[in-house]
């Protein structure tokens, strides 16, 4: 039986997803594993301010995770779930 603080995780986690930005953001870093916030300001013709906003919610909810090199901050998935929900999705919208 899913304990109601394991239901809140999961809701919270489902709205923070539930953005298309954030969608794109995901299905990029399953693509590329790692990249920088201007390489995805380039990829997805978002705002850096955006795209920034989107990584660092992502980020506080362990969904992601940042190193910093140089003047570049890289991001990755920390939580392999998300690729899975996003998996989920993608099957359930092309059926």
């Amino acid at each position: 039986r899913l304990t109601s603080e394991i239901l809140e995780h999961a809701a919270e986690t489902l709205k923070i997803l539930a953005h298309s930005q954030r969608l794109r953001i995901i299905e990029i870093l399953e693509r590329e594993q790692e990249i920088t916030v201007h390489a995805l300001t380039r990829e997805t013709g978002f705002p850096q301010a955006v795209v920034s906003q989107h990584l660092n919610l992502m980020r506080r909810a362990g969904l992601l995770s940042a190193r910093r090199q140089g003047k570049e901050m890289w991001y990755t998935i920390a939580d392999p779930c998300v690729l899975s929900i996003l998996n989920c999705i993608c099957s359930h919208c092309e059926s």
